[in-house]
């Protein structure tokens, strides 16, 4: 198999992204048809939302990046709650659901830090 072209060094959490989307993609191939259609397109929408997120955050500055985290946790907190039902209603295995979980619960203590580091440097104008 051919080695995908090499990219520059990518933001680990983007790179954490990508893999947490890679292991997706198989699950979601051997979901049922009418769930893979359903709740298995709104996880693989929500990972793919989620990766633009986060490769627009690296590329812009200010105000407009805390605002572009601040979605992408939306987003984290979207998909631990669709993948939960994933597993809570067995479209997704056990082993399944642990092989994805904990990677996005990484992304957003990432994505959480990200923001908080953000914000510690340039704290949000507070009008009284």
């Amino acid at each position: 198999m051919e080695e995908p072209p090499p990219q520059r060094n990518l933001l680990p959490v983007i790179e954490h992204a990508k893999k947490v989307y890679t292991d997706w993609i198989p699950i979601r191939r051997n979901i049922a048809r009418t769930e893979r259609f359903g709740i298995g397109n709104r996880i693989d929408t929500l990972l793919l939302e989620l990766l633009d997120l986060l490769r627009k955050a690296a590329f812009v500055s200010g105000p407009t990046k805390i605002l572009l985290l601040e979605k992408a946790l939306q987003t984290i907190d979207s998909l631990r709650f669709f993948l939960q039902i994933a597993w809570e209603s067995s479209v997704i295995k056990q082993n399944q659901y642990l092989q994805l979980a904990p990677g996005v619960e990484e992304i957003g203590k990432m994505v959480g830090g990200w923001r908080k580091g953000l914000l510690a440097k340039n704290p949000p104008n507070r009008e009284s």
